[in-house]
């Protein structure tokens, strides 16, 4: 006979053994997507989180940078590619892969819910769209009156030579925010007017960031009197106490939308098309309306405080398809231009 103490030690061993071999095969059958993302930090842990709540049996692998960087990856990679799905990338740059073949088009369930804008016009559908964010001016009303440099109200006014080494704006090799806002310039000035206008501009800029979160950033701490930056970020600073007034230039401000897409030749097919179909989810777009004001869910409404009134109105008419397909030549010469003045990398 085993000691009682003997046969609990082995009752107990045999019990985790038993427990490994039930464990083992559900981890086993857990997918892992290999997810390329530009989302801001903060919000990949609780849209991890919240997928993989919804499907358990699929686990996020992010693989995350800023929009020009890992839009250069994505064609970097196009024989090969590396990634399974797009959550959360400017849909300018999701509409060029698009143009050049490396999705897998599917129609997630419920997309036909959605503002027509935040979908992609073909069918099956490329891509859907999540949220949108618009260029701002961000100034700093404690420094700009300390220095004599005047709250502007333009993209125009920037040009003030009152400004010299005052601004900061984003690459747009970098951001998707400095693309999307260079993009802008092009279409409301026409493409020659545009370029003399962002000469101008670059004898006002201090540096160009390879964030768009990082002008509106430093704009609020007084490194720099004023930020181009994204409507979001430079809501969050005000709200959080940064001596700022986010403007909308009354010209009208650049935008894009981030989107998700199933990126052709994965390997993980089905758990893609899972995260395609939580991606337009009302809970998900609850999820996005957390970071963003303008959301692709109808009747949502999520603007935080101090954000700027009437955004809707103010973004410029743009073609997101051609904004993606122009990409290579515009960013060739602005870096050309204006790159000696971006900050190292």
């Amino acid at each position: 006979m085993l000691k009682p103490t003997l046969r609990c030690l082995l009752m107990g061993a045999v019990a985790v053994v038993a427990a490994a071999f039930v464990a083992g095969p559900a981890n086993a059958q857990k997918t892992k997507l290999t997810v390329y993302t530009a989302l801001e930090p903060d919000q990949l842990g609780p849209y991890k989180t919240a997928f993989e709540a919804a499907t358990p049996d699929v686990e996020i692998n992010w693989v995350r940078d800023s929009t020009g960087v890992v839009t250069a990856r994505f064609l970097a990679e196009k024989d090969n590619p590396r990634a399974d799905v797009i959550w959360g990338l400017g849909a300018s740059s999701v509409a060029l892969f698009d143009s050049m073949g490396l999705l897998t088009p599917y129609s997630p369930k419920g997309s036909d819910k959605l503002k027509p804008a935040f979908v992609s016009a073909r069918q099956p559908v490329a891509w859907t769209g999540m949220d949108a964010w618009l260029a701002v001016i961000c100034y700093n009303t404690v420094e700009g009156p300390k220095n004599k440099m005047p709250k502007p109200a333009s993209w125009a006014d920037l040009t003030n030579p009152v400004y010299k080494n005052a601004i900061v704006m984003p690459n747009p090799a970098s951001s998707g925010t400095g693309y999307q806002q260079v993009y802008a310039w092009i279409q409301l000035f026409g493409e020659k007017a545009a370029w003399e206008y962002m000469d101008k501009l670059h004898q006002n800029i201090g540096v160009y960031t390879h964030s768009g979160s990082a002008p509106c950033v430093q704009a609020g701490k007084g490194e720099r009197v004023i930020g181009i930056g994204f409507d979001m970020r430079g809501a969050k600073e005000k709200t959080g106490g940064a001596p700022l007034d986010v403007v909308l230039a009354k010209e009208g401000a650049g935008w894009d939308m981030e989107a998700t897409a199933i990126v052709k030749g994965t390997k993980n097919l089905a758990a893609a098309q899972k995260l395609a179909d939580f991606a337009v989810t009302q809970k998900a777009y609850e999820m996005y309306g957390k970071w963003y004001a303008i959301t692709g869910w109808p009747g949502l409404i999520t603007a935080p405080p101090n954000y700027p009134p009437s955004a809707d109105a103010a973004m410029v008419k743009i073609d997101v398809v051609k904004m993606g397909v122009d990409r290579e030549k515009i960013l060739a010469e602005w870096i050309k231009r204006y790159d000696s003045k971006s900050a190292p990398k």
